[in-house]
């Protein structure tokens, strides 16, 4: 099969598969044991900390597992109220998140927290200058993804941390770098964020192990109370298979990074091209992040596109994979019609994805669809 929806998921690297089996079946004690068995597991789990650390261009003693992005997103949000609800009530985010951000968002309006959503411009992204002009004395929150995961939008992060510091020195920066791992280089010391969510199944890890980057000298509010793992920020026997599959994924793709996203920058080029060269086909993403191409064809609905492609076993998505049965709202803030955004197919690219697989999408359109007329 030909596989193209890697921004939904990612086939599991046989690094992580053998680290998950190996949990499972050789090193299964509970990490908080005294006994040898346990203190093994335990070595195991901070080793996978380290190395979603060296990913992340970060301290290990900052990371702290989660069960996924959304888990991170979640606690960095209702930390950042918690902590910070005293001073100001006013957030600032864009309307293009993921609904892992927006929705926690929705609720916090809900109880009387004022959110400024940004508008992005036509490529899917959003101004630093938009940001400088929504910050107020009473912002506590700035919340924005590093890369889009419909138009692959990449968003100047730098900058508007820095922005969001110097103009509002109360407020935490805080940003989903879910589908930035290995897309779009970044270094957690030199972004300025205080808070950053990743995933391991975006990155060839399992599903089930996630992290949050809390920068140096920041409290954070824990998130489950208990027994006190993840320095008492997060209680719960530590889920060992899918932290050490995450860890194996993040080590076994770290040195070969540059060489993955120049592969893949190139396969996004030729996969913009050749379907810029079908009739009827709009592209809806501006050629940011190396690994996201999402267009549209004419007179075709995303289902119909999916199934008759499916039928060739070649799988793409309808926008995001997280918000079925929604008409994207990333796309709507970019202003293309409904008529458009109805047809809209995400492609995504993985390293091992192949020039070949990008031909044998655009033949199977040419010879499946002819534009409306």
């Amino acid at each position: 099969m030909i596989y193209l929806d890697n921004s939904a998921t990612t086939k599991p690297c046989p690094e992580a598969v053998a680290a998950v089996q190996d949990a499972l079946t050789g090193c299964w004690a509970n990490p908080s044991a005294l006994y040898r068995p346990g203190a093994e597991a335990k070595r195991r789990f901070e080793q996978a900390r380290a190395d979603v650390a060296a990913a992340l261009g970060a301290d290990p003693k900052r990371v702290f597992f989660t069960s996924g992005g959304t888990e991170a997103d979640n606690w960095a949000i209702s930390a950042a109220v918690r902590r910070l609800g005293k001073r100001g009530r006013h957030i600032v985010s864009t309307a293009v998140e993921h609904h892992a951000v927006l929705n926690p968002l929705k609720r916090l309006e809900a109880d009387g927290f004022s959110v400024t959503y940004l508008q992005p411009g036509a490529d899917g992204a959003v101004s630093p200058e938009d940001l400088r002009d929504a910050l107020r004395p009473d912002t506590i929150l700035v919340t924005v993804m590093l890369v889009n995961n419909e138009s692959g939008a990449v968003m100047p992060i730098e900058r508007m941390a820095a922005l969001t510091h110097r103009l509002s020195p109360n407020a935490l920066f805080h940003t989903d770098a879910v589908q930035g791992l290995f897309e779009v280089p970044f270094q957690a010391r030199r972004l300025g964020a205080d808070l950053i969510s990743v995933s391991g199944h975006k990155v060839s890890g399992p599903k089930g192990a996630g992290a949050l980057y809390v920068r140096p000298g920041l409290p954070l509010p824990p998130l489950l109370l208990g027994g006190g793992q993840e320095h008492d920020l997060r209680s719960g026997t530590e889920a060992v298979p899918a932290v050490l599959g995450f860890g194996a994924a993040c080590r076994a793709r770290l040195p070969r990074a540059k060489a993955d996203i120049a592969h893949m920058t190139r396969l996004r080029d030729i996969c913009r091209d050749a379907l810029s060269q079908i009739p009827g086909v709009t592209l809806l993403s501006g050629g940011g992040a190396p690994h996201i191409v999402s267009f549209s064809l004419r007179g075709h609905r995303s289902q119909e596109l999916i199934n008759r492609l499916q039928d060739r076993e070649i799988y793409v998505s309808a926008g995001s994979a997280c918000a079925k049965g929604h008409r994207s709202h990333v796309f709507q803030a970019m202003g293309f019609p409904n008529e458009v955004i109805d047809g809209a197919v995400r492609v995504s690219f993985c390293p091992e994805n192949t020039e070949e697989d990008v031909a044998a999408l655009a033949a199977a359109l040419r010879a499946d669809f002819a534009p409306a007329q």
